[in-house]
């Protein structure tokens, strides 16, 4: 009876430690941090860059006017779509006739004083005609003096040089006197040359400078240059008079940039800018650095305009660094001829397959230390003091690729069967216990 007894009590004890150990355990649990988790999937790395442009002019051309004319009537603003021919400002024509008019008495006091020129331009020439006659008689008068002069030089070395030759029998002193009287007629000889040299040269450059031009020839051609630039410019202001003072678009096109205003002068530079229609418009974006990797040159890219029935098969015809956005990317692409017009949105969508991968996880599964190391956490399982039990494993990986979905990883030690935590409802850490929620 007693022995019944001690088994009934015992029975009873470890009755109440068991419901004691539930109770602790399901205690235990629900303080725990609940993840969830993955197991790495085999995916392809997509990428999608999708950016809204707009529609820019593929080219402009400049309205020019004579500059300095005062502008009386602007008939356009930025923006205005124009035909060839319409009349984009018109020039105050009274402010024109005062310019042509002194355009005109300039030309006219030039000419006065280029007729005076020529007025006296004959009897210069008679003056002239006279002193180049004297000079070239001086000149010929000196070449025959001195031509003289040497003969007689000359002469005398001949005559020195005989007498000489035929006192061969004479004594010493006398064969010496006639050897510097020889040398004395040497000496003279060359001087005469060079005297004869150098006075007709002196005759002859007195001749060269009686044939240069004269400063008047020379004031003259400057006079006539002037006043035929002077007279091709007034003949331009005057085809603006024909026109009635109208500056008129020279094709069909948009207003883009506008110079000048009423009242004002028209500059140096171009009075407008429009667009250019014989040039198609294009399509602008503008990408930061990451997009930047998925877009090159010459690419092949989907483009859709608002309002158009479907998507555009344009490359990319050009690509620079933004001076808009540092660190942004400049795109333009040619649109086909009347497509677009300068203003319209649309939107640029390339999507890039990428490679295939065989750990993927997403994005938000992996995190990066102090250390820029990046690390996964992943669940294990194991035999803790109230039974299996699990728990949190860092584990070190390198990311490989990514996009918004997927993060492609490099990691040994994870395979198709590793939990990797991608939520929790509590801050947790390595080697913390956590309950664990398949999915």
């Amino acid at each position: 009876m007693v022995r019944k007894k001690v088994l009934a009590g015992f029975v009873l004890f470890m009755g109440a430690m068991w419901i004691c150990t539930l109770v602790s355990k399901s205690l235990y649990t629900t303080r725990l941090p609940v993840v969830n988790t993955v197991v790495p999937e085999e995916k392809y790395i997509e990428h999608i860059v999708e950016v809204e442009g707009i529609v820019v002019e593929g080219g402009k051309q400049a309205v020019s006017a004579l500059s300095g004319l005062r502008v009386k009537d602007l008939l356009v603003h930025v923006g205005d779509q124009v035909e060839e021919g319409d009349v984009l400002f018109t020039i105050d024509l009274e402010d024109l006739k005062d310019i042509m008019d002194e355009k005109q008495s300039a030309i006219d006091e030039i000419q006065l004083q280029a007729n005076a020129i020529l007025e006296n331009k004959a009897l210069a020439q008679q003056r002239k005609e006279i002193e180049e006659a004297r000079a070239r008689e001086d000149y010929d008068t000196t070449a025959r003096q001195k031509d003289t002069d040497v003969g007689r030089a000359m002469d005398q070395y001949v005559r020195a040089l005989e007498e000489l030759e035929s006192a061969e029998g004479a004594d010493e002193e006398e064969q010496q006197r006639l050897r510097e009287e020889l040398q004395s007629a040497a000496y003279a000889e060359a001087d005469a040359m060079r005297e004869r040299d150098a006075a007709v040269k002196e005759a002859g450059r007195n001749v060269e400078d009686i044939l240069m031009p004269e400063n008047a020839d020379a004031a003259l051609s400057v006079y006539q240059s002037q006043m035929a630039d002077m007279r091709e410019g007034l003949a331009v202001y005057k085809e603006v008079l024909n026109a009635q003072g109208n500056v008129t678009a020279k094709s069909q096109g948009m207003i883009t940039d506008i110079y000048v205003q009423e009242g004002g002068r028209v500059p140096d530079a171009a009075a407008m800018m429009m667009t250019d229609e014989s040039v198609p418009c294009q399509f602008k974006v503008t990408i930061d650095q990451t997009q930047k990797k998925y877009v090159g040159y010459g690419d092949e890219i989907s483009v859709e305009l608002d309002g158009s029935s479907g998507e555009l098969k344009l490359k990319v015809d050009y690509l620079t660094e933004s001076q808009s956005m540092p660190g942004g990317y400049e795109i333009l692409f040619d649109l086909p001829q009347d497509m677009g017009f300068p203003g319209l949105s649309g939107v640029m969508k390339r999507t890039e397959r990428g490679e295939k991968y065989y750990c993927c996880v997403p994005p938000g599964a992996v995190y990066e230390s102090q250390q820029k190391r990046n690390f996964v956490y992943v669940v294990k399982e194991r035999e803790g003091i109230l039974g299996p039990e699990y728990y949190v494993e860092e584990v070190t990986v390198r990311v490989l690729d990514s996009n918004e979905s997927w993060a492609a990883l490099e990691a040994p030690a994870l395979d198709s069967k590793s939990k990797v935590i991608t939520y929790a409802d509590k801050e947790f850490g390595k080697g913390d216990v956590v309950r664990w929620v398949d999915g």
